[in-house]
């Protein structure tokens, strides 16, 4: 019977949403993958809310500091809709218990903020990112202080760390979702649908950057003669290195390059024998990408002598390809490189319906912060 109402549930349980620090939107692109309705957009980036405009035209935009976000000026922006769910990726640094407290943190301010909003319009669900380590063990005060923040306010808290290439992200990352659920079911997470936990190959990058046509068949943010390396020596020395290679050992420049390219390094006074980040390093086409970061010079084309274009790295982070992003090649990276997945949110936007749809509430319990710890170190997303 539930299987047979999957279309209504579709139809009945599409949230209408507001998205927080939302850069240039990826996690409101997947959540209107699912269905949900992108009501406004807040960030304090120019280029990444111009983005963020571009491809959610139906949704209005707040471009500034969030605390002057005023309570008049959201009902405004809103039009008076009500808001069923707040997501967004608010700093949670400022909780840490090193140095004099969390009171003096500008950053914890922000994550006030993010629970201001949250107690203005008062949604059914939230939803909000952040980094693995949260979850780790030295950081527990901080997750009991988060989720007391929205316990407070009557909410189901729980938290996961969610692996994108699990969900048909191109890419690997790993990130801390965390929901709160009100008046409805206990928070659920989804399914890995992806890889040896999943039932579907783990898509690629070859897969990924075989067609970066938009539908009016422009590829857009690829300028390629950009990204020609300019660098005659780095340069030369890609020209060695092997498709999914890179040199971070001495090994690796042993095997790969000709004395003549070596850096000028000496090995043995480095931290653990080894340059921090690999350099040179080649993505694989036949698997996902490492962790796409700000930086243009993080990662090189699989087989072409060149950087990659922001078109490329978009694609590996699943970003349509109609999805367009404002700014410089380099503000075009940051805004890349500090979004959500759209097909990781688009999963959580799936599920966050089945948990509109079973509308179960779970009995209060005390919550054992100790487990997230161990999921965080496990790398569990069950």
């Amino acid at each position: 019977i539930f299987c047979q109402n999957l279309s209504m549930i579709k139809k009945q349980n599409t949230l209408k949403f507001i998205d927080l620090f939302s850069g240039c939107g990826g996690f409101s692109c997947g959540l209107e993958m699912a269905g949900h309705k992108c009501l406004l957009g807040v960030d304090f980036e120019r280029d990444a809310i111009q983005s963020f405009q571009a491809n959610h035209p139906q949704a209005e935009v707040f471009h500034g500091d969030i605390k002057t976000l005023t309570q008049d000026k959201l009902t405004e922006l809103i039009k008076g809709q009500s808001v069923d769910m707040v997501v967004g990726g608010p700093p949670c640094q400022g909780f840490s218990t090193i140095g004099k407290g969390e009171s003096s943190d500008a950053r914890n301010n922000l994550f006030q903020e993010f629970v201001r909003i949250v107690n203005t319009v008062n949604p059914k669900i939230v939803i909000f990112e952040n980094v693995t380590g949260i979850l780790a063990k030295k950081n527990q005060p901080i997750l009991k202080k988060i989720f007391k923040s929205f316990e407070d306010l009557g909410y189901t808290m729980d938290a996961r760390v969610l692996s994108s290439e699990e969900y048909g992200v191109a890419e690997t990352r790993r990130r801390t979702i965390i929901i709160g659920t009100k008046a409805c079911a206990t928070p659920l997470f989804p399914k890995i649908s992806h890889g040896d936990r999943g039932s579907i190959a783990l898509n690629n990058v070859g897969n990924v950057l075989h067609d970066l046509r938009a539908s009016d068949g422009i590829i857009y943010n690829h300028d390629v003669k950009a990204a020609e390396i300019k660098k005659k020596i780095d340069l030369e020395r890609l020209k060695h290195i092997p498709e999914g290679c890179s040199i971070r050992y001495r090994k690796d420049e042993q095997k790969y390059l000709p004395n003549r390219l070596h850096h000028d390094v000496e090995w043995e006074s480095l931290a653990e024998g080894r340059f921090r980040q690999a350099k040179l390093q080649r993505l694989d086409r036949r698997l996902p990408s490492p962790t796409i970061l700000t930086s243009r010079t993080s990662y090189y084309h699989p087989v072409e002598n060149r950087y990659l274009t922001p078109r490329e790295v978009a694609a590996c982070q699943s970003f349509p390809n109609n999805f367009i992003f404002s700014g410089s090649i380099t503000s075009q990276f940051r805004q890349i490189g500090n979004a959500v997945p759209p097909l990781l949110a688009k999963a959580i936007g799936e599920t966050i319906k089945l948990i509109m749809a079973s509308r179960r509430k779970s009995k209060s319990k005390e919550i054992d912060f100790g487990k997230y710890a161990f999921r965080y170190d496990a790398k569990t997303a069950a």
